[in-house]
């Protein structure tokens, strides 16, 4: 099946009013497809799930150990923050160490994605590290620092700091550099664009570092930087979100990563189920990330029995909304309907 099946109804009453479709692959780390839905190979950018990778050459080049970058810092370097205070301060003290000032980010000025701080801050308050990607940004700062590079520079696809990124993606997806698409991000910086059965290989070598051949700096920084993920979860996302409330409810045994206009990408353990662990990737083809993508994620680690029913029952409660009028009376449901294939 090479077409994007409906993967969400959304109701009114009893008729279905909107479809979601969605394409979906999981693989192995050895680049074995093992369930899909739709066309495995259809091509999307990663958007922020491409996250921990950007992270990775901070570590494997030696700049994480050269300005004492902490794994709770490099945890926010791999995430979407939602711009609470203690993401914030992480910010200043990453730029800090650093040696650079919160005017080198050019991710742009964007409300926290926290609800509770939003309403508190002024709208002259609001700065850079607010910014969800200012993790993400100050962490390429500091690649650049260590690399000796130029600072003013650093989203510039051809920026030594882009090179290593890329070409670190490359090597975890098996393909040339050149065979990676390259966009702009909403930050600013290059997004990548692979299949989505690649995206999955990398995340199953994310969450399976050993299965990873050769190169050992490559190794240690994939060790880390899933260490960060599973040890600081609440710098991943922050208060309800849903990458967060994922890496805690499963104690580190998947690690969740959200991409914009509906993609996501998950890496999955080594467990009885899958002994080499399964890296995920999902594309919501209509590009929503409010009330299709998450009970898309959480029907596939139902459908795989990945985490509890009662577990699975408390995330759905917070995640999968409902259809309600302007009185806030429901008159309708969000529900999935699909079953993941074996390839």
């Amino acid at each position: 099946m090479n077409e994007a099946p409906v993967v969400v109804e959304v109701t009114r009453g009893r008729l279905v009013e909107s479809r979601h479709r969605a394409m979906m692959a999981a693989c192995d780390p050895r680049g074995r497809v093992r369930l899909g839905l739709g066309n495995v190979g259809g091509v999307t950018y990663l958007r922020s799930a491409a996250k921990p990778i950007q992270a990775l050459p901070i570590v494997s080049s030696g700049a994480a150990r050269h300005f004492g970058i902490t794994l709770k810092e490099l945890a926010l370097i791999s995430g979407s923050h939602s711009g609470e205070p203690m993401h914030v301060e992480a910010v200043a003290q990453l730029l800090q160490k650093i040696g650079l000032s919160e005017t080198a980010l050019q991710c742009g000025h964007h409300p926290p994605l926290d609800a509770e701080t939003a309403r508190r801050l002024r709208p002259e308050e609001i700065t850079a590290r607010h910014h969800p990607c200012s993790g993400k940004h100050a962490g390429m700062l500091a690649l650049a620092r260590f690399l000796d590079a130029d600072i003013e520079g650093y989203l510039d696809p051809e920026h030594p700091v882009q090179e290593q990124i890329r070409q670190t993606l490359a090597r975890l997806a098996d393909c040339p550099p050149s065979a990676i698409g390259i966009g702009v991000d909403g930050c600013g910086a290059p997004t990548f664009a692979l299949p989505l059965e690649r995206i999955a290989l990398v995340y199953a070598r994310l969450a399976n570092p050993e299965a990873v051949d050769g190169e050992e700096p490559l190794r240690a920084a994939l060790c880390d930087v899933t260490r960060a993920l599973r040890e600081h979860p609440e710098m991943v996302g922050g208060t309800r979100r849903l990458d967060t409330d994922l890496i805690r409810a499963s104690q580190g045994r998947i690690l969740s990563k959200a991409g914009a206009e509906g993609v996501h990408a998950l890496g999955i353990s080594p467990c009885a189920r899958f002994p080499d662990g399964l890296g995920i990737a999902l594309k919501i083809e209509d590009g929503d990330d409010r009330r299709a993508r998450a009970p898309v994620v959480l029907e596939i680690l139902r459908q795989l029995e990945l985490l509890d029913p009662s577990t699975l029952d408390k995330l759905s409660a917070c995640y999968v909304r409902e259809v309600k009028n302007h009185r806030g009376a429901v008159v309708g449901i969000i529900r999935p309907c699909f079953r993941l294939e074996a390839i």
